[in-house]
């Protein structure tokens, strides 16, 4: 009789694009997350938890590929209810879709203009890359309703104030602004308007978004016939000729020294074309407006290389840049680049129910702007973990239990060791690894004379390192004090730091 087969064990690895946070990750996304949600409150925008998915006929415009509907998400069809099929469901793509369903469904019960911001992962069905991953954090707020571009103004100078919020100095970013219109009017002075091109105007609002990464050479040949990569991998390019991607390009390096300067390029490039001049003259608005809330060109500046290249972008696009240098994963000196970015969409809402709706809204990415900040405070103290509470005499547990409650309600963070107690080394290894900056400890002689044992870890750690013997004696790293005073002393410990 053949022995039956073994049921294979799991591998215990995370699915490949995916990974896991520990201890201080969450906790600081979620410090993060809290600081921005403020600035967007007193900005006067209020929560929206909308559901983490999605019918694919909901997603519609807002997927990668209209035409497969499970490519660039992850999605699956529910099974089928007798004669009808089931429906394709999918994972939210962004936080952006779900706010059209959202306020289509639910209009009449919303205010108008409707402020709403929205945090919490998002999936993508694409390749994975160093940095690059399946699900990340976004943060999103948006205005819906309100056509006047003082809600783009308003959307970039409340981005401003979350970066600083978080920890980025002023002149460690810029959140730089251009027009879709202005670049429509550019394609319609290049000869690309109409249905006909739909294809080409595509190709080419890809290739300028790009112009960060691949530089002037790069987008000019995904203007023309198409480039190649270091892998190998082909991409085809809008076919354009040499006057039509002069032109293009003459957009791009339209930035002058000067805000006005650059509307003034802009305004000579798309004469001719009445929504290239609506553009430029909303630009110079926002322009106007920001700089009278006391946001000027070192914070907000108007920047004709920025293309949001999302189709349902209809107005004002802006990206916000982080200007500082970093070292890349080969060891290169860059600029960390874009934390963050949004526009106007008036068609936000139309598709649910023909009726135009103004929109517009920004989307910061947490985890690059996480990122950023990690790389920012290289060398800094990692964040200290709980006291360590240590038992010397399992049967007095309960004596271990009151030290840690008291510590807690003084809003320290505590707890007791629930290891095996045995080996009191393997208690001091366990809190080195924890990160504490403090052991509690309390055996059978210590709780006849009425005190406790508290041992200062971190400066226990900086003394064995660099002291000599007298230091050593001078300042030691454990102190006993009387019972009552655990707290006190604790609270003095951690005051010092």
């Amino acid at each position: 009789m053949a022995k039956p087969k073994k049921t294979p064990r799991p591998k215990a690895e995370t699915p490949k694009g995916f990974r896991d946070y520990f201890g201080a990750e969450v906790t600081h996304r979620a410090e993060m997350l809290r600081k921005i949600a403020a600035v967007y409150h007193r900005y006067g925008f209020d929560a929206l938890e909308s559901s983490g998915v999605e019918t694919v006929e909901a997603l519609g415009k807002f997927l990668p590929d209209v035409d497969r509907p499970n490519e660039g998400v992850f999605a699956w069809q529910e099974d089928a209810e007798g004669d009808k099929p089931g429906d394709w469901l999918a994972l939210r793509y962004d936080l952006t879709a779900p706010l059209a369903r959202v306020y289509a469904q639910h209009r009449n019960d919303l205010p108008t203009p409707y402020r709403r911001y929205a945090m919490g992962p998002v999936w993508r069905n694409e390749k994975p890359g160093p940095g690059r991953f399946r699900q990340f954090y976004q943060c999103d707020a948006d205005t819906v309703g309100a056509p006047s571009v003082a809600a783009d103004a308003e959307i970039c100078a409340m981005l401003a104030d979350c970066l600083e919020e978080v920890g980025i100095a002023r002149g460690d970013y810029i959140v730089r602004v251009n027009n879709r219109k202005v670049l429509n009017g550019v394609l319609e002075v290049a000869g690309l308007s109409g249905d006909d091109k739909e294809a080409e105007r595509g190709i080419v609002l890809r290739a300028i978004d790009k112009l960060d990464r691949l530089g002037p050479e790069g987008v000019r040949a995904l203007l023309g016939e198409g480039r190649k990569d270091e892998s190998g991998d082909f991409t085809k390019g809008a076919g354009l000729d040499g006057p039509q991607a002069d032109v293009v390009m003459g957009f791009m390096q339209a930035k002058g020294a000067s805000g006005a300067e650059t509307v003034d390029r802009l305004r000579g490039l798309v004469t001719g074309s009445d929504v290239g001049m609506q553009g430029v003259d909303e630009l110079n608005l926002i322009s106007d407006l920001l700089k009278a809330g006391g946001y000027g060109p070192d914070r907000v500046e108007i920047d004709p290389s920025v293309v949001r290249g999302l189709g349902y972008y209809t107005g004002p696009v802006f990206e916000a840049e982080l200007t500082f240098e970093i070292q890349d994963e080969k060891g290169r000196t860059r600029n960390f680049g874009s934390v963050a970015g949004g526009g106007r969409y008036d068609d936000l809402v139309k598709r649910f129910t023909g009726q135009e709706v103004p929109a517009t809204g920004v989307s910061i990415g947490v985890d690059r702007l996480l990122a950023a900040l990690a790389m920012k405070t290289q060398g800094a103290a990692p964040d200290p973990g709980p006291v360590v509470v240590t038992v010397m005499d399992r049967d007095r547990m309960a004596d271990y239990q009151a030290m840690v409650a008291e510590l807690r309600q003084a809003g320290i963070r505590a707890e007791v060791y629930l290891g095996n107690p045995k080996n009191f080394g393997n208690q001091m290894k366990y809190a080195d690894k924890r990160g504490s900056p403090i052991a509690v400890i309390e055996g059978g002689d210590e709780q006849a004379r009425g005190v406790v044992q508290i041992k200062d870890l971190i400066l226990g750690a900086k003394i064995a390192e660099n002291a000599t013997h007298e230091e050593w004696k001078d300042r030691p790293s454990q102190v006993e004090v009387p019972r009552d005073q655990l707290v006190a002393k604790v609270r003095e410990i951690l005051d010092a730091r």
